[in-house]
């Protein structure tokens, strides 16, 4: 698994096109998704030491990283293989599932993103890698040509995804302060 999310951190084809072979993947991406709900989590909590229950933080910023993970991936599905369909696309939710898992790895960064002066700067780094790999992911999974098709793929889908996203934040006490940044 390590091996595969360095790969997909330096945006390797080779590892993409690997993960969305292997069905038995998709537990590992639901793992670095989990793992980069985490480090978002203990990113936004370190600097202030804030009075609440870290726990009970970290159980909901999971459940909205792995549900938001599993939302967008079929949203992606649903834009990548009907509105924006090639003729070589052929893909399912697990494939994209597995892929867009993946590409989150840059996402470990975050917790970093407490730091005084560069963690904006990491946070914001890590943010732009994870939707850079996405778009290698998204582009493998749905057996693009081209980078730009996956790219709008993403945009189109992110729509559906943040307007969910942001109900579901509001309706489940938004978490103060706390920035939880997910797939």
């Amino acid at each position: 698994m390590i091996g595969r999310m360095i790969g997909a951190a330096r945006l390797s084809s080779h590892t993409y096109e690997e993960v969305e072979a292997d069905s038995r993947a998709t537990l590992q991406a639901l793992a670095i998704v989990i793992l980069v709900t985490i480090a978002s989590v203990v990113g936004a909590l370190l600097p202030g030491g804030q009075d609440i229950a870290v726990g009970s933080v970290v159980i909901v910023g999971i459940v909205r990283g792995v549900i938001s993970w599993a939302m967008w991936a079929l949203v992606t599905w649903i834009v990548g293989s009907t509105i924006l369909k090639t003729e070589h696309t052929e893909a399912d939710w697990g494939q994209l599932a597995r892929c867009t898992g993946f590409a989150q790895t840059p996402g470990i960064l975050n917790v970093f993103s407490f730091l005084p002066v560069v963690g904006g700067l990491i946070f914001i780094v890590a943010l732009l890698w994870r939707f850079v790999a996405m778009m290698v992911g998204v582009r493998h999974a749905l057996d693009y040509t081209s980078t730009w098709r996956a790219f709008f793929v993403i945009l189109i889908s992110a729509i559906p995804v943040f307007i969910v996203n942001g109900i579901v934040f509001w309706l489940t006490g938004g978490g103060g302060d706390i920035v939880v940044e997910t797939s």
